[in-house]
């Protein structure tokens, strides 16, 4: 199926649209009448800590650097939205549908972009095109919601259709500007971008939300998480860990197969689970508890390649931080073993 493209504003840093004077009313005529933000729904079909959790929040420090609404570090530099992870790609092959988190009339669409993790020799073959896949819906009185990285061919609706609070918009994919499954959902009003967890936030703000935010019901926010996750052939220093230097792509078949995650703001008690499987399936798992972690800290486990070597072929681990069996954050890392 050729790419459809019927918007050039369905992007993760969306650029308000200018219209003459006269399309301009005659669009606010036409628009859903709602003089109230909307209230907001999980647009994703699934339970937070569960199936899937949020890795990224709006940055709302104005400058280099970011911070999410509780002042912490769980966001991008320039990030303009909420994202919801799942916790697997096998989960996505499944199928999880992405959802309309208010009532509103759809007012672009695009499909046809392929599910595939973007490195640097893809980026600038996307550039325009970010959001990949994608839905933005009109609420009304300059509210609209944007929904990127749905899944190629599984656009649900169409251009000017009606839709409630949960209607099916598509399935969570990895299109676009990704290289892990998940839904970015941007909340925009007159084309600015709007934090639904403190909406009336300015940039440089922070550590002021007192409520549900523009949320139907508060939604839970911890400030632990994971920097990274990566493979590596030994078990690597920290410093190492911190730039970057320990992560392996690449490697034989005589070499161990390490998998290291990089935790911040852990609590005692709280569970780092680390798997890993290859060719011929699962190759360890292992789950450890936190006793004294620091405000960073990281973990690693692994095993020595088998009598042979291992079996050429991708290689592919998850570290998940979970707390009182709540998952809280999730990365996932590959490594391919080449062929003698």
């Amino acid at each position: 199926m050729p790419p459809v493209f019927r918007s050039t504003n369905l992007r993760d840093d969306p650029v308000p649209t200018r219209l003459p004077l006269a399309a301009l009313a005659a669009a606010l005529l036409a628009a859903p009448a709602l003089a109230e933000p909307p209230t907001l729904s999980l647009p994703i079909d699934c339970a937070l800590g569960q199936t899937c959790y949020i890795e990224d929040y709006v940055d709302l420090d104005p400058g280099p650097g970011q911070h999410d609404f509780m002042c912490s570090l769980k966001s991008r530099d320039g990030h303009r939205g909420t994202d919801i992870h799942l916790l697997s790609f096998e989960a996505m092959d499944k199928g999880v549908n992405v959802l309309a988190a208010a009532p509103g009339r759809v007012a672009a669409l695009r499909d046809g972009m392929k599910d595939i993790p973007v490195t640097e020799k893809t980026r600038e073959a996307i550039a325009g095109r970010e959001c990949g896949n994608a839905v933005r819906i009109d609420h009304g009185s300059g509210w609209q919601t944007l929904y990127c990285h749905m899944k190629k061919g599984s656009i649900a609706v169409t251009e000017g259709q009606e839709v409630d609070s949960g209607t099916p918009l598509g399935q969570v994919g990895l299109s676009g500007l990704t290289n892990a499954p998940h839904i970015h959902l941007s909340v925009l009003k007159d084309g600015a971008v709007i934090d639904p967890f403190l909406p009336d936030a300015e940039l440089g703000t922070c550590g002021t939300a007192t409520g549900p935010g523009l949320w139907e019901s508060a939604l839970p926010y911890d400030r632990a998480g994971l920097f990274t996750a990566a493979f590596s052939t030994a078990v690597p220093e920290f410093d190492a860990v911190k730039s970057g230097d320990a992560r392996v792509s690449e490697t034989t078949p005589d070499t161990p197969l390490v998998l290291y995650g990089h935790v911040f703001y852990a609590q005692p008690g709280d569970a780092l689970r680390v798997t890993a499987s290859g060719p011929e399936g699962e190759i360890f798992t292992h789950s450890e508890t936190l006793e004294a972690p620091q405000a960073q800290l990281f973990r690693a486990y692994g095993r020595r390649a088998p009598d042979g070597g291992w079996p050429p072929g991708a290689y592919r681990g998850y570290v998940t931080l979970e707390r009182d069996g709540q998952v809280l954050a999730n990365r996932h890392a590959d490594i391919i073993v080449l062929a003698d």
